[in-house]
């Protein structure tokens, strides 16, 4: 099973272009199911074949899932991890029929997704103070994340070459590598032209800046010598002068949504959320928010229209002959 496996992912990588992400999500799934056939096949897991797997034990592994605790969302994960292995399998005839394509997935709960108020992101978004180089970076970050909708993974991997502020664009590479231009607006813009000259070059020297601060006015960039050589093409920097992480970007979220007294958990994909709802509520159309979000199917994008029923209600009111007063 092991070659079969890593055969697949290869092949999800060369042939489908997956994100390292997903082909990681999809090296989890496979091994952690291997797992638990290898023991109720009474078989080292090297020495399962892909023929010994049938309906039955497959859905006593959904039920293993199930009785652990796991969310539905996981366990049909899971499940179309193993889907999309076996279809694989059948394409390379090595299997001739797919053991688990009828098993049925779990049914899922609809959630709507959660998002900020305006006056509430207008909140978290300035509470960074701007006489630290981290509290620049922060809120250019904040204000990037939000003014373009970006996933996490796409303002990891945001390099300078990838923004274009005369413009006021930036270039981001979503999932399966997909390309898009996405603007910014001047709040935006501006952030990230006050990070990049000011507070940046301190971070990518590696000087300490926990108990730096910049005077007002003060730049810190341009004409000043690094005091070490290292370079990175990264967008954003922790204070070692290193590539952001996603992990990080977690922590400053919560860090500042904590200090803007928001009784509510913020992710990343909180900013997303919000970002393709305010765009809605303005009256954007559901296509150009798809285009925006970088969406392959405008199913995505539609589970935002929930919130647009306030504004429906304005326009009902306007222009139906009985909703006048």
């Amino acid at each position: 099973m092991y070659s079969y496996i890593d055969n697949f992912l290869f092949y999800l990588k060369i042939e489908k272009n997956a994100s390292p992400l997903t082909i990681e999500n999809y090296r989890k799934d496979l091994f952690q199911g291997l797992d638990y056939f290898s023991f109720h096949l009474k078989k080292e897991d090297y020495a399962v074949s892909p023929l010994d797997i049938d309906y039955k034990i497959f859905r006593n592994y959904l039920a293993f899932l199930q009785q652990k605790g796991l969310a539905r969302s996981t366990i049909a994960r899971r499940l179309a991890a193993w889907r999309t292995f076996y279809r694989y399998l059948r394409r390379e005839n090595i299997v001739e029929e797919n053991p688990i394509g009828t098993v049925p997935s779990p049914k899922l709960e609809k959630r709507l997704p959660k998002f900020l108020y305006e006056d509430e992101a207008a909140v978290l978004i300035e509470t960074p103070a701007l006489n630290h180089p981290l509290g620049m970076r922060d809120r250019a970050l904040l204000e990037t994340l939000y003014a373009g909708g970006l996933r996490i993974n796409e303002l990891v991997t945001l390099d300078l070459g990838d923004l274009d502020l005369g413009s006021g664009y930036i270039r981001v590479m979503g999932k399966r590598a997909r390309e898009r231009l996405v603007p910014l607006g001047s709040k935006a813009v501006e952030a990230l032209r006050k990070y990049l000259d000011e507070a940046r070059p301190e971070l990518l020297a590696g000087a300490p800046v926990k108990n730096s601060r910049i005077k007002p006015g003060a730049k810190a960039g341009p004409g000043k010598t690094p005091s070490c050589t290292r370079i990175s093409s990264a967008v954003f920097l922790n204070r070692s002068g290193e590539r952001l992480s996603g992990r990080g970007i977690r922590k400053i979220i919560n860090k500042y949504a904590a200090k803007a007294g928001l009784n509510q958990k913020i992710s990343p994909h909180t900013m997303r959320h919000s970002f393709a709802t305010h765009l809605l509520n303005a009256g954007a159309d559901l296509r150009s928010v798809q285009e925006l979000l970088g969406h392959m199917r405008l199913s995505s994008t539609q589970v935002y229209t929930h919130v647009t029923g306030e504004k429906l209600k304005q326009v009902y009111r306007k222009s139906h002959p009985r909703a006048k007063e």
